[in-house]
């Protein structure tokens, strides 16, 4: 978001337009590969409230995939004079920052997808 607002406000130069655009393909890319392990763990989430605060996350993931392809077929098409991609991303980031908060407290508060550590009998100290 910042190489966007970089852009849209020629705060650097017209590199921050290619910055931009290229952050957002592998922003894509990136998060098509993390919804593999994501999705792998919502399938092993039993209790109903669990799951659907997963599945809300993995939606939420989804719109914002969704949300920056269009993004990035609005930048290869000339586009970027507008402040639409630029509105676009402002969105996405805040449906990340709702998404990531989802999965921390799925994480973080449930344990979900944690593996629990216990402490083989040969590393206990003698």
């Amino acid at each position: 978001m910042f190489s966007d607002l970089a852009a849209h406000f020629h705060w650097g130069g017209p590199a921050w337009r290619d910055v931009a655009y290229y952050t957002l393909a592998g922003g894509i890319v990136t998060a098509l590969i993390a919804a593999v392990p994501g999705f792998i763990d919502l399938l092993s989430i039993h209790e109903p409230k669990l799951k659907r605060i997963g599945v809300f996350h993995m939606t939420i993931n989804l719109i914002v995939v969704v949300l920056y392809i269009i993004n990035l077929l609005m930048r290869r098409g000339g586009a970027t004079q507008t402040a639409t991609p630029v509105i676009l991303s402002v969105i996405g980031v805040l449906l990340l920052g709702i998404s990531g908060w989802l999965g921390g407290e799925l994480v973080h508060s449930y344990g979900v997808s944690v593996a629990e550590h216990r402490p083989d009998e040969r590393s206990k100290p003698v």
